[in-house]
């Protein structure tokens, strides 16, 4: 027996070094940051957990607790989705994404939480935060409130939109919770999170959740970015009567977080035979926190290796780096991983070819400022918005001549350029897709109003100069007014 001891202390150790080799070949991204959950909304079961519990940055997940708390409040009574709201100068301040209203703008609760969840549009939230809270910060208490109340331990609240900041904390554990209590206390205004593409005027955007109209079955909910938490996804969908919701957290391109929860799903919903081979992992709200601070993904997420800044949409930025940005990390040996790993469970299919392909076919739902409008009066609001982009449009070119020569400058100016188009608000939600949601620019906005007035200074200096130097010269030669027109030129090409 004494002679075993030996055999079986290298035997036993033998198999704890394969165990580990074997999942760390199975985690191949456990090194980075990323968190991932996949739960059932009607039981809160938890199918699959991996870093669930660590504290994150939500980004615009943040609006799926904005629009929880709006629609709550119409639950109530305390307003209805007819209510009229106005954008205030605080709104319209916000960073892209964003509609572009100008302060004084209205438009009713129903076309604000529409332009916000498919749009992602920070100013609407901004404006429903003030229509329900009163402020930001009356609007925030009340969704600390709201989280507190629903279990929701590793959460703190500081705005309505996500946009960076300190005390902006989540974890995918909460935002599972969060989404199934939409879904169970809010059924009749579920439509609001699987909205496929609003229609302004003569715009069209589709929801940045790329499941839509894409994934069999998906059915809500919201996406995010910043560069600190990098590309998050709150997703469900339904199957067979059974409806699954994932979190992706800190995925590194729109794409992949898409792929990412594709996956999860499908995993999820092929388990249905073969539960009783994998051990029980409770339910979502016995799930133990992690006192930790958020993982910062900034120099990952938006460095130098990036062809232009990241956004919450980043088709275009797949597009310049060949059609594969984000997507190997979350496809590249994936399926053959999931066949091992779900006891004899089929291979999954080809999630990364599924959201490539074009959405399904569907009419945008019309959006719109001003009072609810029905029929030809609705109609007649959607030309009138239609109009006055067109109207406004040669403002827009105007900016966009004069901000090419700063652009190619520094990245700092040409953030300031772009916030000085953002200034207009009809330019506003074309620039908005090209520029990132990080959000780091409102000291560019505070830089690019006083360039008009230098500008226009320095155009009345130049125009001065000329006019004194002759008049104070008494010398006859000719030499004297040209040298005097020379200090005019400066200025212009400095301005």
């Amino acid at each position: 027996m004494h002679a075993l001891r030996p055999l079986l202390r290298k035997s036993l150790f033998n198999l704890f070094a394969a165990s580990l080799a074997c999942a760390a070949l199975l985690s191949p991204r456990a090194a980075s940051a990323e968190a991932l959950l996949l739960i059932e909304a009607d039981s809160g079961k938890v199918l699959q957990a991996e870093n669930a519990t660590i504290p994150w940055y939500p980004a615009s997940v943040t609006k799926i607790m904005t629009a929880y708390v709006t629609l709550r409040a119409v639950k109530d009574g305390r307003l209805t989705l007819d209510s009229l709201l106005t954008v205030s100068p605080t709104a319209a301040s916000q960073s892209p994404s964003k509609m572009g209203f100008r302060p004084g703008t209205q438009l009713t609760v129903d076309n604000a939480l529409k332009m916000m969840m498919v749009k992602s549009a920070n100013d609407m939230a901004v404006v429903l935060a003030e229509g329900v809270g009163g402020s930001i910060d009356g609007f925030s208490a009340m969704m600390n409130d709201t989280a507190k109340k629903l279990g929701m331990t590793q959460t703190s609240y500081v705005n309505p939109n996500g946009l960076p900041a300190d005390g902006q904390i989540t974890s995918a554990r909460d935002l599972g919770i969060l989404a199934r209590s939409f879904l169970r206390d809010l059924p009749e205004y579920e439509y609001f999170v699987h909205i496929p593409a609003i229609r302004f005027g003569k715009r069209t955007t589709g929801n940045f959740n790329k499941l839509i109209g894409r994934y069999p079955g998906a059915d809500g909910f919201k996406t995010g970015f910043i560069c600190a938490s990098g590309y998050n996804l709150v997703a469900s969908a339904t199957r067979n009567g059974r409806r699954l919701i994932a979190v992706v957290l800190g995925a590194n391109s729109g794409t992949a977080r898409a792929v990412k929860a594709a996956q999860l799903l499908e995993r999820g919903f092929g388990q249905d035979n073969l539960t009783w081979l994998r051990p029980s992992l409770g339910t979502v709200d016995n799930l133990v926190p992690v006192d930790a601070s958020p993982p910062n993904l900034r120099d990952e997420m938006c460095g130098g290796h990036r062809k232009r800044p990241a956004s919450d949409d980043d088709d275009a930025l797949i597009a310049a780096n060949g059609g594969t940005s984000g997507s190997a990390s979350a496809t590249g040996g994936e399926a053959q991983v999931t066949f091992f790993t779900a006891g004899l469970q089929p291979p999954l299919m080809k999630a990364s070819e599924l959201m490539a392909s074009a959405p399904a076919a569907t009419e945008p739902v019309l959006v719109y400022t001003g009072p609810t409008r029905t029929g030809t009066a609705l109609i007649a609001a959607v030309v009138a918005d239609a109009d006055q982009q067109t109207a406004s449009k040669p403002r827009g070119k105007k900016s966009r001549v004069a901000k090419k020569p700063d652009a190619a400058d520094k990245p700092k100016d040409a953030a300031k350029d772009t916030k000085t188009a953002a200034v207009k608000p009809v330019a506003k939600p074309a620039e908005a897709k090209k520029n990132d949601k990080s959000n780091d620019k409102s000291d560019a906005k505070t830089a690019a109003k006083p360039a008009a007035p230098k500008h226009a200074a320095a155009k009345h200096d130049a125009a001065a100069k000329p006019a004194e130097k002759p008049a104070a010269s008494s010398d006859p030669k000719p030499a004297k007014p040209k040298a005097a027109t020379k200090p005019a030129a400066k200025p212009a090409n400095n301005s």
